[in-house]
């Protein structure tokens, strides 16, 4: 492979005036620079990015960790930041931590060893290289959270308002008629079952009706959902006549419950997810959900961090809208 002294040899020139017209053209006289571009094209001299990362502690390259990449939810977010960082000349490294601490903190680790320029965290722990990164230099620490957000963290962050839609979801309910209505949480340590919890319970306080409010806990998954539903409905006088999700996933768990269960949905059982998955809309009958920007989160999640790394000035929280999608799977309570 061709080096800088094979130029400098070919073109007649120092390697100093080579390394300087390769990497800083402006500093060398346009004739020169020419020739030397020439010879490096007739060679086939390629950089050594290596050297260079060594040299510029800059590796171009970021890395953002997913608690699950089997979940649906993240595609779109990964679709946004890989599209917004090659637009920056950067590549993604990708760390599926399947919700592992050790496993987060092997990723964190990258950073240390300069082989990424920043993290991006979609999950809502920070692992203890991260911890000690964010502590040692404080806005300029180039670790962003996306989507579960969780003001403890002390990070910068893009995400949507949990609790509010949360409540926003749970007010269509009750203004359908529905006064008994069962709420399929996540972990109980998630930040994102917290918050929209908070906006569910604020909602059912508003009309008097916390009691009848019944939390069933899940994982956000399909399984989870399917099973809180077997749990809650369809046991007669008295039960439910809504269900509140607290994902997509869920809402789709529910809604095979309800099936086996000889439930009609949403004549017996009306169903609100969360999220607005692509395949949501295509259900049967098609789910009404809160519609996150998940794209959204990844575009501005990536830019939020290359600004951090860049020491440009830009608002380190960044909370994005939300809407809540009305479709078939929300009728008016029958009595």
């Amino acid at each position: 492979m061709a080096t800088i002294y094979d130029i400098a040899k070919h073109v007649g020139v120092s390697a100093g005036t080579v390394s300087r017209a390769l990497s800083r053209p402006e500093k060398v006289l346009p004739a020169t620079r020419a020739r030397i571009e020439q010879a490096a094209a007739t060679l086939g001299y390629v950089p050594n990015t290596i050297a260079r990362t060594l040299k510029t502690q800059r590796s171009a390259k970021i890395l953002v960790t997913v608690p699950d990449i089997a979940n649906p939810f993240f595609a779109q977010i990964l679709q946004g930041a890989e599209e917004t960082a090659q637009a920056a000349d950067y590549a993604v490294l990708l760390g599926d931590t399947q919700h592992q601490p050790d496993r987060e903190e092997r990723y964190a680790q990258m950073l240390r060893r300069n082989e990424a320029d920043g993290l991006i965290v979609l999950g809502h722990r920070l692992p203890p290289t991260a911890r000690e990164i964010v502590k040692q230099l404080g806005p300029h620490a180039p670790v962003v959270n996306g989507c579960e957000f969780d003001p403890a963290l002390g990070i910068p962050s893009v995400h949507i308002d949990n609790a509010a839609a949360a409540r926003a979801a749970m007010e269509h309910l009750y203004g359908l008629g529905h006064e008994h209505i069962v709420v399929v949480g996540g972990p109980p340590d998630n930040p994102l079952h917290q918050q929209r919890l908070e906006g569910a319970r604020r909602a059912a306080r508003a009309r008097g009706r916390l009691r009848q409010m019944t939390l069933v806990p899940g994982d956000f998954s399909v399984e989870s959902g399917y099973t809180a539903a077997t749990q809650v409905l369809g046991q007669g006088s008295g039960t439910p006549t809504a269900a509140f999700c607290f994902s997509d996933q869920m809402a789709l768990g529910v809604l095979a419950a309800c099936r086996d269960l000889g439930l009609r949905v949403p004549h017996d059982v009306s169903i609100v997810g969360f999220d607005d998955l692509a395949s949501s809309r295509y259900l049967n009958p098609p789910l009404t959900t809160i519609s996150q920007p998940m794209r959204e989160i990844g575009v501005r999640a990536v830019k939020l961090l290359l600004a951090i790394i860049d020491g440009v000035d830009v608002p380190h929280q960044q909370t994005l809208e939300f809407a809540l999608m009305l479709r078939g799977s929300t009728a008016k309570r029958v009595e």
